[in-house]
């Protein structure tokens, strides 16, 4: 077993004074790993592959709350509809709708998370900030409507130069208010930003969701 748990209470004690909530991060770990998170009342994992997360969620505890942060296929989305807690990387609309399609397929709701790309990476997926604008002043959001909007997830860039990632942290934030403001939506509470190597900026800037996985698991295989 790899799980810094000495690492775990000093995180969860550092969020829980400023209210935000932690998503452990588990891909390509094993189960043993995550129970042993469980154990400790971990409940919110974070998973960036279909298969992996479908083998997972069927083995494990059934009040895991599962969040899909990784980038999603609108033909896998069938899979997960089921039972994912909240989609973290909703970067189009056409995923969203298939989102939606799948949700009314179960008679349920699935939450969401639209990505913003505020990273200088092509590599990062998501709305800009005129497109997400755009998106959210059209009124095309009430089209579907089995899927809720629980905010904004964003990336920063992958750089040691931590004015860039401050720089792109504030974007999001500033993203983030306006969208909360044009939405004006009691359901729209959550900033997901931050990991590992930057959850601590992250927060500074606004966020209260971090995704932190090698702090906890170790370096990945």
């Amino acid at each position: 077993m790899s799980v810094n748990t000495e690492a775990y209470h000093i995180i969860k004690e550092q969020l829980q004074a400023k209210n935000v909530h932690l998503v452990a991060v588990s891909k390509t770990k094993p189960n043993e790993d995550i129970e042993a998170l469980y154990a400790l009342g971990q409940k919110s994992f974070g998973e960036n592959y279909v298969q992996e997360l479908v083998d997972k969620a069927a083995s494990l505890p059934s009040d895991i709350h599962w969040h899909f942060i990784g980038h999603l296929q609108s033909n896998k989305v069938k899979y997960i509809a089921p039972f994912v807690y909240l989609i973290h990387g909703v970067d189009s609309e056409k995923l969203l709708a298939e989102i939606n399609k799948q949700a009314m397929k179960h008679n349920k709701m699935i939450a969401c998370l639209l990505q913003v790309h505020i990273a200088t990476e092509e590599t990062k997926f998501g709305f800009d900030a005129a497109s997400l604008t755009e998106f959210i002043s059209s009124g095309r959001l009430s089209n579907y409507r089995n899927v809720v909007i629980k905010g904004l997830m964003g990336m920063a860039s992958f750089t040691e130069d931590k004015t860039i990632v401050d720089q792109e942290f504030s974007s999001l934030k500033s993203i983030y208010d306006h969208t909360a403001t044009a939405l004006n939506n009691t359901h729209f509470d959550t900033l997901s930003m931050g990991m590992s190597g930057d959850y601590a900026l992250a927060i500074e800037k606004g966020s209260n969701l971090v995704r932190i996985g090698s702090l906890l698991f170790g370096a990945r295989n």
